[in-house]
């Protein structure tokens, strides 16, 4: 198989879904060097396919900036010239400060600009109801030790209550 840049070998092959698309690079060694496909920072396909972060973001982080747009990090002194060639961030300020530039990106990249968390719908209300469990029942154990009764039989009516389907 050939290079798609350049007409040598291949001896890297690259798959990636690209908006919904499956997305394959063929590349020779010299080409996934000069594009970092071997750099340990970070590499993304899109950017290899699109030339570029695409986009909105292509003329800030493609590497033409327009005039004035020279924004740094107060916390860190990251570049929008920085977040181009190292693809990440210097601290957690640069989120901040350069939100306008990357909402854009991440739109495009997952299914929306917020984070929703990576636990499984229902783990965390059970987590919570595991939790409630075991402080009634510490409790309950308290209230039998203390020989207040009637405590006591409030926090076992409230444990069925909870451990019941």
């Amino acid at each position: 198989m050939k290079c798609d840049f350049c007409d040598t070998k291949a001896s890297v092959f690259l798959t990636q879904l690209v908006e919904g698309q499956m997305k394959k690079v063929s590349l020779c060694e010299s080409c996934a060097k000069e594009r970092g496909v071997t750099d340990p920072t970070g590499f993304s396909l899109a950017d290899l396919l699109l030339g570029g972060i695409s986009g909105e973001l292509g003329g800030v982080i493609g590497g033409h900036q327009p005039a004035g747009a020279s924004k740094v990090c107060q916390a860190c002194g990251f570049t929008l010239e920085d977040l181009r060639r190292v693809r990440r961030f210097g601290c957690a300020e640069c989120y901040t400060l350069f939100r306008e530039e990357i909402t854009p990106m991440l739109r495009g990249m997952h299914k929306g600009a917020s984070h929703v968390g990576k636990v499984p719908e229902g783990l965390m209300a059970l987590q919570f109801k595991h939790q409630r469990l075991q402080d009634l029942r510490s409790r309950l154990e308290q209230a039998v030790t203390a020989e207040n009764y009637e405590e006591a039989a409030g926090l076992r009516d409230e444990i069925h209550s909870l451990a019941l389907p």
